[in-house]
């Protein structure tokens, strides 16, 4: 993502005070439309076999209204921690088809390898969008222009002459 979030190596963060390194930022993730930088912080705890990532953080953004479609600006903010396990991948992890058991739904590092704060709050800003977005509780969506003068454009469109006349005759 962004060079600002620098990724950070596991082995070395055992190596960091309290073995927890505390990123702040006022910076735009890459991959992220905001009007405003991401501004926040991220901690990353290594505790053994898994880290613990928590972060606040809030930006403002356009969406896109799902019933008028006009855009409107909206802040998102998120406050949340996460474990991440840290094992070795398994050659079985690559295979085509497995099954995986509820408990096995966990996002897992290599011991050995990095960790990417802005990816990882990137992937938390989005999940923090709202999934129905709206500009207004009471917005009544697009309101169609045949539903005032359907007659008057029936007869200026001729593409809706067929239907007009299908119609009619249905009312005869």
């Amino acid at each position: 993502m962004q060079r600002a979030m620098p990724r950070i190596y596991i082995p070395h963060l055992m190596k960091d005070p309290g073995k927890t390194r505390t990123i702040e930022f006022n910076d735009y993730l890459r991959d992220l439309e905001t009007l405003t930088p991401v501004k926040g912080r991220v901690q990353v705890q290594h505790r053994g076999n898994f880290l613990e990532v928590s972060a606040q953080a809030e930006t403002i953004t356009t969406l896109t209204c799902h019933r008028c479609l006009q855009n409107y600006n909206t802040r998102i903010e998120v406050d949340t921690s996460e474990f991440i396990w840290l094992q070795e991948p398994q050659p079985e992890d690559y295979a085509d088809e497995i099954e995986v058991g509820l408990d096995e739904l966990v996002e897992t590092l290599s011991p050995q390898g990095h960790f990417e704060p802005a990816g990882w709050l990137y992937e938390q800003l989005c999940l923090a969008m709202p999934q129905r977005q709206l500009c207004d509780l009471a917005c009544e969506g697009i309101i169609s222009p045949l539903a005032s003068n359907e007659n008057d454009d029936a007869s200026n469109d001729q593409r809706w002459a067929a239907l007009s006349a299908l119609k009619q005759q249905l009312s005869d």
